[in-house]
């Protein structure tokens, strides 16, 4: 495999079960539909293949520590006062990733290389990651020996619900965690 490494300087990938919780910690691991859209991103001739990802093999995220920082949101209604209008506000916790890592691996060195001319993000555009120079070529259980958190997907006995796939009508997710490394969180 050919192995392509993205630093950043800090990434967010919200839990899909996160809806208004007043702390939320940065989910540990890619779903399925997160690694469809890096791949469509990094391949745009895939757009039209959706629910099916082509040309990433394996991946890996690790960070070195996660952040609690605040956050001011404002409801989307508006409230009527006598005089004026206002809408409500509130105060989450989110715990940011701070540097993270992310290895693709690919089959052939040519998407290796076309990956590695590329940025990516997390999630969200602010995280943005940067390749690093060299591509590495390493076997699978190489692979598997490199730190952080991997989500295997699929079903099996040890998976669950990681979410609804956003390219493939929102069709549940399955998958498994492995982890090799300190565990943070």
């Amino acid at each position: 495999m050919y192995i392509v490494k993205y630093k950043g300087k800090f990434g967010y990938i919200k839990p899909w079960t996160a809806v208004r919780d007043g702390e939320t910690f940065s989910q540990q691991f890619l779903t399925p539909s997160i690694i469809e859209g890096m791949e469509k991103k990094l391949f745009p001739e895939l757009l039209e293949k959706n629910g099916q990802i082509c040309k990433i093999l394996r991946h890996k995220l690790s960070y070195a520590a996660v952040d609690m920082q605040q956050e001011v949101t404002q409801a989307r209604g508006w409230k009527n006062s006598r005089q004026q209008m206002t809408r409500e506000r509130s105060i989450l916790k989110r715990g940011v990733m701070i540097d993270p890592v992310l290895y693709l691996a690919f089959e052939n060195i040519n998407d290796a290389k076309r990956a590695a001319s590329q940025h990516l993000c997390l999630c969200r555009n602010e995280d943005v990651m940067l390749p690093c120079p060299e591509i590495m070529e390493m076997s699978e259980e190489a692979f598997g020996e490199l730190e952080g958190f991997e989500l295997r997907f699929g079903e099996s006995d040890k998976s669950f619900l990681v979410g609804y796939n956003r390219f493939d009508s929102a069709k549940p997710m399955y998958g498994w965690i492995e982890f090799n490394g300190n565990k943070l969180i």
